[in-house]
């Protein structure tokens, strides 16, 4: 751009690099960007909440239990850090649990834990398909599945689903 004098022909030449280049404001208005921004928020909310349940789910299904010890030591966290997080489950009415016994998931905390671990399967299953190898699939699915919306997860479900 030449001459940044603030002029509007100024202003509309930065409005056409950026729809060149592909700057997010050339395709979208501030309302929409701002809701954008709004939906990854609350997905990073709800992301460790949804992480602790399919955990807890994952060791019930395998294990017969869910311990904090385990938790702990499957999350890298700390015995404390997981005390502290299925309290807010408890509030959340998402977990039940008494001292010194394993954790149990309610109705609502196993119908996440399902959701949850459905979407991470379709996404490790995308990223397969378009030849992502299956270790990193399955790592980069772990961030991946709390951001994408109901429809991403239903293309890429259809993706997966689709004859080759």
């Amino acid at each position: 751009m030449k001459g940044m004098g603030g002029t509007n022909e100024s202003a509309g030449a930065a409005a056409e690099e950026d729809a060149a280049t592909g700057g997010i404001s050339a395709h979208l208005t501030a309302d929409e960007q701002a809701q954008h921004h709004r939906r990854t928020r609350l997905a990073k909310e709800t992301e460790i909440v949804e992480d602790y349940v399919e955990l807890i789910a994952d060791l019930i299904e395998q294990c017969g239990e869910a311990r904090a010890v385990e938790i702990s030591r499957r999350l890298g966290v700390t015995n404390a850090t997981v005390n502290k997080m299925v309290s807010r489950l408890k509030q959340m009415e998402l977990v039940t649990t008494e001292p010194y016994r394993a954790i149990f998931l309610t109705d609502e905390g196993r119908r996440i834990a399902e959701t949850s671990r459905r979407r991470h399967q379709i996404i490790v299953a995308f990223l397969q398909a378009v030849g992502v190898p299956e270790d990193a699939a399955r790592a980069d699915a772990e961030g991946i599945e709390h951001y994408c919306s109901p429809e991403t997860l239903a293309a890429f479900q259809r993706f997966v689903e689709k004859p080759r």
